[in-house]
């Protein structure tokens, strides 16, 4: 089981016991999560939380999706989630996505899960570029990007589908400096 420390933060796979914890997270930070993630609604629940863990299980299994709980040093504390996943093996890249509950926002848990996993695909998947798509408005997760030294190469017209909407978002990417 692949496990990464950074700073103050652990980043591992998800297991069952983790349930309660992810399902309170997400309704803790509806305010902000559910304005970016199709998935995140007020009534979500521990069943819902097992389905999602047993999906990043399967995609780590056939290496589809890399997806981690962020949480504190403590492997207890769960500050949030974050992945690599939309491989494009052909031209190597693949995607990165994070969220940071409520609670633990502002306490650079996303950053962290941003150097850990774009070295993990960096080193591990021996991959190019790793970009991160946030949707226009997101100001939180840009400013993330932006920190993790992520170049903002354009904004995408209709790029994103959130609630059955095409919206607009930005593009930033990292690349590997071991090309």
């Amino acid at each position: 089981m692949t496990q990464m420390t950074t700073g103050r933060f652990l980043l591992r796979p998800f297991t069952a016991a983790d349930a309660p914890a992810f399902a309170e997270a997400v309704r803790e930070s509806m305010a902000s999560l559910g304005l970016w993630m199709n998935w995140g609604h007020a009534a979500y629940s521990e069943d819902e939380a097992l389905s999602w863990f047993a999906y990043c299980d399967a995609a780590r299994a056939n290496g589809s999706a890399h997806e981690f709980g962020i949480f504190l040093d403590d492997g207890e504390t769960l500050a949030g989630g974050a992945g690599l996943n939309q491989f494009n093996t052909v031209n190597g890249f693949c995607n990165l996505g994070y969220w940071v509950r409520a609670s633990q926002q502002r306490q650079g848990a996303a950053l962290a899960a941003v150097h850990a996993l774009a070295r993990y695909a960096f080193e591990e998947w021996k991959l190019s570029r790793v970009e991160i798509v946030i949707a226009d408005g997101n100001l939180p997760s840009i400013a993330v990007a932006r920190k993790a030294g992520a170049v903002h190469e354009c904004l995408a017209r209709k790029r994103l589908q959130l609630r059955g909407r095409a919206v607009d978002a930005h593009m930033f990417s990292l690349v590997s400096a071991l090309d």
